[in-house]
C-alpha cells in the first residue's frame, strides 16, 4: 500500500452476520462502532464495508485509511 506522510491508518477486526448487515440496507443502521488494534473505540460509516459482504456477512482484518483532515480515503482488507 502506498502512502502519504499525512495518512493516517487504523486497523481492525469485523465479524458482522449478513443479517446484521441487511439492516444497512433497510435503513436502520448507518455507522459500525468498534474498538481498533489499539483500543480505541471507533465509528465509521457502515457503507464502506459494503463491497466486502458475502452470504456470511462481513468477517477479516481491515485497515481504514485517513486523510490529514480525518476523512475516510479507502479500506483495505488486510486478512
Amino acid at each position: 500500500m502506498t502512502t502519504t506522510s499525512t495518512e493516517k491508518y487504523v486497523n481492525i477486526a469485523v465479524n458482522i452476520s449478513a443479517e446484521e448487515y441487511l439492516r444497512v440496507y433497510q435503513g436502520t443502521a448507518k455507522k459500525v462502532s468498534t474498538i481498533d488494534s489499539e483500543g480505541k473505540r471507533i465509528s465509521f460509516p457502515a457503507n464502506i464495508l459494503q463491497s466486502y459482504v458475502s452470504h456470511d456477512g462481513i468477517v477479516g482484518a481491515f485497515t481504514i485509511v485517513i486523510d490529514e483532515n480525518n476523512r475516510f480515503k479507502k479500506i483495505v482488507k488486510v486478512g
